[in-house]
């Protein structure tokens, strides 16, 4: 067998294996180029360009109805949102919140937080509470049981200790009824006219030795004496009656007094009765000035560093910072009771709003005929790979099957 035999022999499965293989790459290739139309002449060639960047509008639309028909239906997003609102997940995102909110107080934003607190806290104060009060002091049993349950438990028990109770009267003899001041009380009590009721009742109303004494020499004249050296003798008089108060023992006395002193002492009756006259005191007190006091109160304190100390307070509280996991799992199970009942009906609201198969459109518009091949062979390379080299073994077949129906003719 000659070269030119067996040529005509080896031609057609070679020639149709490379064939084969190159149509079917050059085929693949013109899926994606040319990337941009080719002008020869002005007029566009055919086939220019690639079929893929000629029709990526229409890919982009059905790539997205194919996508919400199909991959992304309410039903799969549903199951999507339940997997991504796992208790355990919005209790992270809800305690992750609590804690950049915390956060957020510090540093640059701490100044601008507090001025809003400070302003919210005094409008609370001096406005809207002062409102409510009037409001609320209408009505008949406003701070009733507040007022009793403070009577019962504070006012009612309350008593004074040996040590409270000797502070006191010594208060009271050494500022509020000092010698002087007594002396001069003596003096503004002892006018003449009161001298004489006093001379006059006594003269009629004593009787045996009393009565001698008051018909031959009378108070009148011992009482004015007293006066006159009460205002002449008035360092005199004030020794006198220290020495008089000491003698007397009062100092005691008055200690004793108010350490035994106590509402529980008295009478039911009038225990019921002085507390219902202090809550109706306390109630038309509030009622009548109430609301000004509380403005007074709010005028009067600086409420921006009142901000700042509770803020600090809030920032390096443990209470704080230990209840803000059990607040944000209270949170994340209010959540899911809701998302229960209505998932279906925010997914179907959430689906026009986020638009997603425009969002997909406008996605596969954006990219690039070289991006779009780059992306699908890096998916499914060795398929398209598995393609050329079919058109290669399919092309060597026919030509193997054309050389066996030569060598069948005898050439």
């Amino acid at each position: 067998m000659d070269f030119s035999t067996l040529w005509l022999l080896i031609a057609p499965p070679v020639v149709g294996g490379i064939i084969g293989y190159f149509t079917n790459d050059l085929a693949i290739k013109m899926l994606f180029r040319p990337y941009r139309p080719l002008y020869i002449g002005g007029r566009k060639l055919p086939l220019t360009p690639g079929l893929i960047p000629a029709n990526q509008e229409r890919l982009a639309k059905r790539v997205a109805d194919t996508i919400m028909g199909s991959l992304l239906t309410p039903e799969e997003l549903q199951k999507l949102a339940r997997r991504l609102l796992q208790t355990e997940r919005m209790q992270a995102a809800i305690l992750w919140l609590l804690k950049l909110a915390l956060t957020q107080i510090q540093g640059s934003n701490e100044q601008k937080t507090s001025k809003i607190l400070a302003k919210v806290l005094k409008d609370l104060l001096g406005q809207s509470l002062p409102r409510l009060v009037k409001i609320w002091a209408r009505r008949e049993d406003f701070l009733e049981t507040q007022l009793n349950q403070i009577f019962d438990q504070v006012l009612l028990e309350f008593q004074l200790t040996e040590a409270q109770a000797s502070q006191l009267s010594d208060w009271l003899l050494q500022v509020v009824l000092p010698p002087d001041v007594i002396r001069q009380a003596l003096v503004d009590f002892l006018t003449d006219r009161n001298i004489q009721v006093i001379d006059e009742g006594f003269r009629e109303k004593s009787s045996g030795t009393y009565w001698v004494v008051a018909n031959l020499f009378g108070l009148r004249n011992t009482l004015t004496r007293l006066r006159t050296y009460c205002l002449d003798e008035k360092d005199a008089s004030n020794v006198r009656i220290k020495e008089l108060i000491q003698s007397l023992g009062v100092q005691p006395r008055l200690r004793e007094w108010m350490q035994n002193l106590s509402l529980q002492n008295l009478p039911v009756s009038t225990v019921r009765q002085l507390r219902k006259t202090t809550r109706d005191s306390i109630r038309s007190y509030v009622q009548e000035r109430g609301s000004d006091l509380l403005q007074g109160l709010s005028n009067s304190i600086d409420w921006d560093n009142v901000a700042l100390m509770l803020l600090n307070r809030l920032r390096t509280s443990p209470a704080v910072n230990r209840s803000l996991e059990p607040v944000s799992q209270e949170l994340a199970l209010i959540l899911e009771r809701y998302l229960e009942q209505d998932l279906e009906n925010i997914v179907a609201k959430a689906i026009p709003i986020l638009d997603i198969d425009q969002v997909i459109i406008e996605r596969v518009r954006a990219t690039s005929a070289q991006e779009l091949e780059l992306a699908i062979q890096g998916i499914v390379r060795n398929e398209l790979q598995a393609i050329v080299n079919l058109g290669g073994v399919l092309g060597f077949v026919i030509g193997l099957l054309q050389t066996v129906i030569l060598l069948a003719r005898g050439l």
